[in-house]
């Protein structure tokens, strides 16, 4: 058999593909290894979040070539759409897919597998179009839990994000695709599926039209049974409905977890980040899912040092966050991005500024969670257990999302079991005990 190894940068949403263009591979006589298992072929799905994404491309092929110097490097994801033409000048690159080719890997692959030394680097990225196809994709034996994309595509402009033109408008499957899936995910053992895509939110559109909504999907799946529980990757909050946080808190098998991002406490930076809210609205929504959910975790998406971001607008934000009743940051340094609108916004924040307001709110961050696992000592989840040990413990996450840490037990992993919190360790992780073992 040939073998095949991925490396995966950036989101959820590329694991899921990821683990799907492998499968992909699978009639070709391919099985996946990991990266130092000497692959024929090495495929590297690759982000453009962040101005880095060339350096930590360059340097994955040249470590592909260390370890196989005769293997087939293939360059897929958001940076291989952006920019191909600088990929396929990086030494050891045999084949750059756009967005649409990437699914197209298993056909286009073939010369280079079947003729090697006859086979030239090549580009094979078509523009990014209004009618991209849909590909269905989830991850699976990549971690306990598993990403399935029901969305794709966004059509929201934000002033710093290269995405809309990395991967197109927003597209998603049909729920009565989606929902086969999710059984066939569940034949496989799997206790949590985690529902990604770009703006998830926008859940619906096919073929350019609107036929469904993220919240009718969420309906359908409460009514399936073969997998435990849910998990909402992340959702913007002019999507986040009230209707839609009042029947997640009831629900049987959607957590009590939300990943919202905000990106500015500032009303005036998210103005010029083009946002489609204000921060009032932020509030209402953290405001609503606590008086539902009191025990409910919320994560932030923060980006510091935007273009326009005074060091006044930055503390609007810093103290504004600061009276969220929320778990924990994710904190981005502006990174400038070619053809956004932020490009040309003034005046530009200096580095060392963007380090220090980063710093800050990971400290913040750490008080915050910190602050949340504090008010759920003493108190019950449910948490699903993984495989990896370390020093004779194992770890999981709990509904919502509280990392917990137990004494290594085999029959545990991939289970989900009930447990009493109660203590927080130097590492941060919650110490709990099981209360009735469950296998």
């Amino acid at each position: 058999m040939k073998k095949v190894a991925f490396y995966t940068l950036g989101c959820k949403l590329n694991f899921a593909e990821s683990s799907a263009i492998a499968r992909s591979l699978e009639p070709l006589g391919f099985s996946r290894v990991d990266f130092a298992e000497h692959p024929d072929l090495f495929v590297i799905n690759t982000c453009s979040v962040t101005d880095h994404a060339d350096k930590k491309c360059k340097k994955v092929v040249r470590e592909a070539k260390k370890i196989n110097p005769n293997s087939v490097v293939a360059i897929i994801g958001c940076y291989a759409q952006l920019k191909p033409e600088e990929i396929v000048q990086i030494p050891g690159v045999d084949l750059v897919l756009g967005a649409n080719e990437k699914f197209k890997l298993p056909e286009l692959i073939q010369p280079y597998l079947n003729k090697p030394s006859e086979q030239h680097p090549k580009i094979i990225a078509s523009e990014i179009r209004y009618d991209l196809d849909y590909h269905a994709s989830y991850s699976l034996n990549d971690r306990t839990r598993t990403f399935l994309k029901v969305q794709d595509g966004c059509d929201y402009p934000c002033s710093y994000c290269t995405i809309p033109l990395a991967r197109g408008q927003s597209r998603s499957g049909k729920i009565a695709e989606i929902l086969p899936l999710i059984e066939e995910i569940g034949t496989n053992g799997v206790k949590e599926i985690v529902l990604t895509g770009v703006n998830i939110g926008d859940f619906g559109i096919q073929n350019g039209q609107r036929n469904e909504s993220f919240f009718d999907l969420v309906k359908a799946i409460e009514n399936q049974n073969d997998v435990h529980r849910f998990r909402i990757s992340s959702i913007e909050p002019n999507l986040l409905t009230n209707d839609l946080i009042e029947f997640l808190a009831l629900s049987q098998k959607f957590v009590p977890h939300f990943h919202i991002p905000l990106q500015s406490g500032s009303n005036a930076v998210l103005r010029l980040m083009k946002r489609r809210y204000q921060r009032e609205l932020y509030v209402d929504k953290v405001e609503k899912i606590k008086h539902v959910m009191p025990n409910a975790c919320i994560g932030v998406d923060v980006i510091v040092g935007h273009p326009g971001e005074t060091n006044e607008l930055f503390l609007e934000t810093f103290e504004f966050i600061n009276q969220l009743d929320v778990a924990y940051l994710h904190v981005f340094p502006y990174s400038e991005r070619p053809n956004t609108y932020a490009v040309a916004i003034q005046p530009k924040v200096i580095s060392r500024d963007k380090t220090e307001r980063a710093k800050m709110l990971h400290i913040l961050s750490e008080k915050k969670k910190r602050a949340f696992y504090e008010s759920q000592l003493g108190l019950k989840g449910q948490v699903l257990f993984e495989e990896s040990a370390e020093n004779g413990m194992m770890e999981g996450f709990s509904e919502n999302y509280i990392r917990v840490s137990v004494p290594y037990d085999p029959l545990l992993v991939n289970t989900i079991q009930p447990v009493r919190y109660k203590s927080i360790d130097s590492n941060g992780l919650m110490k709990s005990e099981i209360l009735l073992q469950l296998v």
